[in-house]
């Protein structure tokens, strides 16, 4: 009786052994079969991704190059009370693509200047996320800090944050200049005229005075932005900067190749 309970017990034990052994065996060739069947759908999704990347960034110099003209300098000016980081440093990552110079961003609070390394990071996340391999063609240079991003100069581009400090402070501090040139006798206040103001404040910005400047948000008003320089500057208001898409970004770019500005005599 004894016997037959121990055979009983020993080939119970061996039947679970071999079930043990058949189930991992199947279990590693299952794993190995999902981790290859895995590897080749990232494969796949990755070179989608670039793939969509390089025909979307292939679309954006098309767009520069099919306008009759593009802005050498883009004013970004936001006047709503809610500011996005990231839906700017997409617009300025979107200028650099189509091939514009020069990009400042301003804000009357003076929000995106206190706050320009915040920007600048977003920036530079936002050139490697929209433009990937590309954004190796791209220099960026960031006027506000001793920081400068250089790569292969293809397409370098400059962006500058401005402040109401940078505005009319700067056309007070210009007066006061020619104000000392008078009293050291270099100059007389008779001399003042419209080019002699243009050289005392075109050295504080560091910018060409913009061709175009797109405002955001409800207020009519460019709220102190660069007063002096914007003289000749084309604005187009838009209600928001905040989920801004690509597509009404090119359509603003395409009503401004579109004007015809016309200077007078």
């Amino acid at each position: 009786m004894a016997m037959a309970v121990f055979e009983l017990v020993w080939r119970l034990l061996h039947a679970l052994l071999w079930l043990q052994r058949t189930l991992g065996a199947w279990l590693r060739r299952g794993m190995c079969a999902w981790a290859r069947w895995n590897a080749a759908l990232l494969a796949r999704g990755s070179q989608d991704t670039r793939n969509k990347g390089q025909s979307r960034r292939a679309r954006w110099r098309a767009d520069g190059r099919g306008l009759k003209k593009l802005p050498l300098h883009l004013g970004l000016v936001v006047t709503e009370e809610e500011s996005s980081y990231t839906d700017i440093a997409s617009l300025v990552v979107w200028c650099m693509a189509v091939g514009i110079s020069y990009v400042s961003v301003y804000d009357n609070q003076g929000i995106f200047k206190r706050n320009n390394s915040r920007l600048m990071e977003e920036i530079l996340k936002q050139q490697q996320e929209l433009l990937g391999l590309d954004s190796s063609k791209y220099s960026t240079e960031f006027l506000n800090s001793t920081r400068k991003v250089e790569q292969v100069l293809c397409c370098p581009t400059t962006v500058k944050v401005l402040s109401p400090d940078d505005g009319k402070a700067n056309i007070v501090k210009a007066a006061k200049t020619y104000c000392q040139l008078v009293a050291q006798q270099q100059r007389r206040s008779t001399d003042l005229n419209v080019n002699i103001m243009d050289s005392l404040l075109r050295g504080s910005s560091g910018l060409p005075d913009p061709d175009l400047v797109l405002k955001f948000g409800p207020v009519s008003s460019t709220l102190g932005f660069l007063p002096w320089h914007i003289r000749l500057t084309e604005i187009i208001s838009l209600p928001s900067h905040i989920n801004l898409n690509y597509e009404r970004f090119i359509s603003a770019l395409q009503q401004f190749a579109a004007c015809e500005q016309r200077m007078g005599i």
